[in-house]
């Protein structure tokens, strides 16, 4: 038995449920409907695939070699993230519906939970930091490395779809009216605070 691999997945593991913009997302998504909940966890799982390919491709070395275009992404991810945040704490001023939220079909909770991935700078530095650590020496590098990108998506596709499951699971009460407000306010606020903080960051590492 793979001991290294085993010790991969736990960590890999740990560091994907870990709460933040990604689970945040997918829990704002799924309490408009189980599909756009499972939707959003799908673009979160699309953003992780092309993290752990740019650290496989050696791209994300990129990223912090050159401090300024980190910085711009992270400028970019936390202006996405302040968006959904303050979006959705907005809402709360107008009747609850799950109609409206959910316009656009499946397509807007995909590109919400890619987008809010993707615009992650700091997932492909840590893919690109952890990766090597269990790579044994003396094997090949680049099929061990995509078997752990693989663990990796693989895990995601597991974890934010039964988020979502589960969430909708609770749906009777997490839509009730005073329910959803105080979720959607909790979600909210939390999506604004991790933009802010994004934010912040970016700006003093330009500064």
């Amino acid at each position: 038995m793979d001991g290294q691999l085993i010790a991969f997945t736990g960590v890999a593991a740990g560091m994907v449920a870990m709460p933040g913009a990604d689970f945040t997302v997918v829990v704002r998504n799924a309490l408009v409907s189980r599909r756009a909940g499972v939707a959003s966890a799908l673009g979160v799982a699309g953003g992780l695939l092309l993290h752990t390919a740019l650290a496989v491709a050696g791209v994300a070395a990129v990223l912090a070699a050159v401090p300024a275009l980190f910085s711009a992404l992270q400028l970019l991810g936390g202006a996405y993230v302040l968006y959904l945040g303050v979006r959705t704490l907005r809402s709360l001023s107008r009747p609850y519906s799950a109609v409206e939220e959910s316009g656009g079909g499946a397509v807007r909770p995909v590109r919400q939970g890619f987008v809010t991935n993707a615009l992650n700078p700091k997932a492909p530095i840590t893919f690109l930091s952890l990766l090597p650590q269990f790579v044994p020496a003396g094997e090949p590098a680049l099929p061990r490395t995509l078997l752990l990108a693989l663990i990796v998506v693989v895990l995601a596709l597991v974890w934010f779809p039964a988020v979502a499951l589960l969430v909708d699971r609770l749906g009777r009460w997490l839509r009730r009216p005073r329910a959803a407000r105080l979720v959607a306010g909790v979600t909210g606020a939390a999506l604004t605070v991790l933009g802010a903080v994004l934010l912040l960051e970016g700006l003093s590492a330009l500064g």
